[in-house]
């Protein structure tokens, strides 16, 4: 506004002076002759000062104009003043973590993510057959089964989440993989208490680092054999979560229900719940050093048609890759009661070098206890890892997070991006007195390429160590067992995530 004001004033300054000096004259007349003279001189009387009427005004029209120009411009100016205080009030922005909108005040945000992981897998050792029962005539048969190779989409998410009012918080995130539409999380939560977090809606349950950390933070392509246990009970529900934080430590307790996943059953439609809880505390928390401890415990009632929390049957399995459709082992649990679980977790980091264990046991009550058997199953892992490049990884809030590189890759630049070995021992164990639920372990081996913020390689190498009671037999049809399996997977993944 300064810059109009200063205008409008140095062209009037200048169209006085033009008015003036270019179209004013004083006029002098000789005494004797009557002659008129331009110049003062002897016997000269001045007669006044004479403008030439048609150039004053048209200058004065001219000068005129300019004004209202200026005046409109001025206007102008400060309509896209306002307009540019307007803008200011929501800022927008495309970096590492998505699409971004925020407020000015920073009451309402909202956050555009996803990720795609592509993966390619090829087995070998994977000739075996399966015993087979004919239900009508009870022939007994060994087809020939083997794991499948190829390529897939294992996830391909987006995600939604934001803020509204500064304390309420949402997020949605849903699954396209397998051609098929599938809700991931889905909830509300309330942050306006700085010793409590309240969440509402389809979220994972308090219990093990291994599943609470996301797909895009794991070390592996594939999560352990202890999630066999997990998986079935301990995952995603719908439920009520309350959530404190505080330097060096995490609680978490919440009330479950069913998964989203609608119940298909309407005679015995009643569902059960669940409670579970995990307790996190580092005594050692830097940049460069760790030092995590954890604790979590589930119990759980199974729906009334004896369906868990995804609303299927209790069935524990064990699928060589998402796409394989090979199970070394697969057992279903019926007539429970209910379910307990303890977890206990370990970690520790110092530099580029992290190791970490977990281990999880599941009591399983059932109906009539004596005739079915309560069991008593449990599973652990163990493993480490080497960042080649020299980059900590990152810890927040009890859990692993993304390895930013130092140096992302670049062949202007120079980086190489972030480089890490990681090695991995698991083992399950789903046979207890006469239930022969089978026995596994194996050992991974992953290689990952961490190529900036988003992008990821990721070459995973397992094989099956140990192997008991497995519904598969060789091709002779002989049972599976100790450490003649000779199985071996390889996967290739290709990441990215926002």
């Amino acid at each position: 506004m300064k810059f109009s004001r200063l205008t409008l004033a140095v062209t009037a300054v200048l169209g006085a002076g033009m008015s003036s000096a270019a179209f004013a004259i004083d006029l002098y007349v000789d005494q004797d002759t009557q002659q008129i003279f331009a110049q003062p001189g002897p016997n000269r009387v001045k007669l006044g000062t004479f403008e030439k009427v048609e150039e004053a005004s048209k200058q004065k029209a001219e000068l005129e104009e300019i004004r209202n120009d200026l005046a409109l411009k001025n206007n102008e100016l400060k309509a896209l003043d306002e307009h540019m205080k307007e803008a200011e009030q929501v800022k927008v922005k495309m970096d590492k973590k998505g699409l971004q909108v925020e407020s000015a005040d920073k009451n309402f945000k909202f956050k555009l993510g996803g990720r795609i992981h592509a993966d390619a897998s090829f087995h070998s050792g994977d000739d075996f057959t399966k015993r087979t029962v004919d239900s009508d005539t009870g022939e007994v048969t060994f087809p020939h089964v083997e794991a499948n190779d190829g390529t897939e989409i294992r996830r391909a998410r987006m995600e939604f989440q934001g803020t509204f009012f500064k304390d309420w918080e949402f997020r949605t995130v849903a699954d396209f993989a397998d051609d098929n539409v599938r809700m991931k999380d889905v909830w509300l939560r309330y942050a306006g208490f700085d010793w409590v977090h309240i969440t509402a809606g389809q979220q994972k349950q308090n219990f093990s680092r291994e599943l609470y950390e996301s797909s895009n933070d794991l070390m592996f392509t594939e999560r352990s054999l202890m999630n066999i246990l997990n998986n079935p009970t301990v995952d995603r529900a719908i439920g009520l979560n309350l959530n404190s934080k505080g330097e060096n430590w995490t609680a978490a307790l919440g009330v479950f229900g069913d998964s989203i996943t609608p119940n298909s059953n309407s005679d015995k439609a009643d569902e059960g719940w669940g409670i579970s809880s995990r307790v996190t505390y580092a005594p050692i928390q830097e940049k460069t050093k760790l030092v995590h401890l954890g604790l979590a415990g589930n119990y759980r009632v199974p729906d009334d048609d004896g369906t868990v929390a995804k609303n299927r049957k209790m069935r524990l399995d064990y699928e060589t890759t998402n796409m394989s459709n090979l199970n070394l082992i697969d057992t279903n649990i019926d007539k429970i009661k209910n379910i307990k679980m303890l977890g206990l977790e370990a970690a520790g980091m110092y530099g580029p070098f992290s190791a970490g264990a977990e281990y999880t046991r599941s009591w399983i009550d059932r109906e009539d206890g004596a005739a079915n058997g309560n069991l008593e199953l449990d599973g652990w892992y163990a493993e480490a890892a080497w960042t080649i490049t020299g980059e900590s990884r990152k810890y927040k809030e009890g859990v692993f997070k993304y390895l930013e590189p130092n140096k992302p890759f670049s062949l202007k630049n120079g980086g190489l991006g972030a480089w890490e070995l990681a090695t991995r021992y698991s083992t399950a164990d789903l046979n207890d007195g006469g239930f022969h639920g089978g026995e596994i372990s194996n050992v991974t081996v992953a290689l990952n390429w961490y190529i900036n913020s988003n992008f990821r390689m990721m070459a995973d190498y397992t094989r099956v160590l140990d192997i008991e009671n497995s519904p598969l037999t060789t091709p002779a049809g002989l049972p599976l067992t100790g450490d003649n399996i000779g199985l071996d997977t390889y996967m290739l993944r290709g990441q990215v995530a926002f």
